[in-house]
């Protein structure tokens, strides 16, 4: 029984439940302090925006501001690292989920990627708006998040050519880039294509189109019946 106190209780004294407790009212505090941000730069832009406008906005004062970051530029930094986080978390388990089939994770980390898009369109029309006005150091952050994030789809296109499901001559990295900028599409021109199409509807457009580019003829009628 000591042996189990000693695992509830911290080095400081406290419990674990009260250490939980605390790491998620940090996370949810942080979460309500970023999504304010966006929507303050997302109407005035990152260098018109003030601290007492976030303050206002998340209905905090500007000291806890300053509690969780440093400067303005820290908040663009952190509200653009968070979109690039999520996409780099949740594709490849949404990718697991299809199967071993490669081309279907492929699709399946295009529905996902598109669908975290759709989920947070005013922090990715941020991070094309306000990421130049980040320093050298957090340009390179974003830069390695963007690798991290076309891994899988990278990973299953490559998988796909090994397997003669997708043909050899197709380049991934040009593939995952050209899926990618269809996905930001939904949040770029959202004003355009929202009055034409559903979310589900857009997808389903953009994979019709690009899957016949990359996948063998023979294969492909299959793999456009399950979209």
């Amino acid at each position: 029984m000591a042996k189990a106190a000693a695992a509830r209780t911290g080095v400081d004294g406290t419990s674990s439940v009260e250490d939980a407790v605390r790491a998620v009212r940090i996370s949810s505090r942080r979460r309500q302090l970023l999504d304010a941000a966006v929507a303050v730069m997302e109407r005035t832009g990152f260098h018109q925006m003030s601290m007492q406008a976030l303050a206002e906005e998340a209905g905090v004062s500007v000291g806890l501001f300053y509690k969780y970051f440093g400067n303005k530029e820290d908040i663009l930094l952190a509200a653009i690292v968070d979109i690039l986080e999520k996409f780099r978390d949740q594709l490849q388990p949404a990718m697991d989920l299809a199967g071993d089939d490669p081309v279907e994770q492929l699709i399946a980390g295009f529905r996902q990627y598109a669908r975290i898009v759709d989920e947070n369109r005013d922090a990715v029309v941020l991070t094309y708006r306000e990421s130049r006005t980040l320093d050298a150091g957090g340009r390179e952050r974003i830069k390695q998040l963007e690798v991290e994030t076309a891994g899988p789809m990278r990973e299953a296109i490559l998988a796909a050519v090994d397997a003669g499901l997708i043909r050899a001559d197709v380049e991934a990295d040009l593939a995952v880039f050209d899926l990618m900028m269809l996905a930001h599409g939904w949040a770029l021109k959202q004003w355009h294509f929202g009055a034409e199409f559903g979310f589900d509807a857009y997808v389903e457009a953009q994979l019709r189109m690009a899957l016949p580019a990359m996948v063998i003829p023979e294969r492909l009628a299959g793999y456009l019946a399950e979209i």
